[in-house]
């Protein structure tokens, strides 16, 4: 599965989510930092749906630039 992830740039830093996973966020100094925590944030918030017993989200946002 591949999710959609929007990053947006702050004054200091960056920051990022997943539309289709609500509470899925990473905040880092570096583009590079906020790509590699937004994997493992990814990561561990489906393993967290898995062992709690609720379905994993299909994916369903689209990104596109007009």
């Amino acid at each position: 599965m591949h999710y959609s992830v929007v990053i947006e740039k702050g004054e200091n830093s960056y920051g990022a989510y997943v539309p289709d996973l609500p509470g899925c966020v990473a905040v880092a100094e570096s583009l590079a930092e906020v790509r590699s925590l937004m994997k493992e944030a990814i990561a561990f918030h489906l393993e967290g749906l898995q062992e709690d017993g609720f379905p994993i989200p299909e994916p369903v946002s689209i990104c596109e630039y007009v």
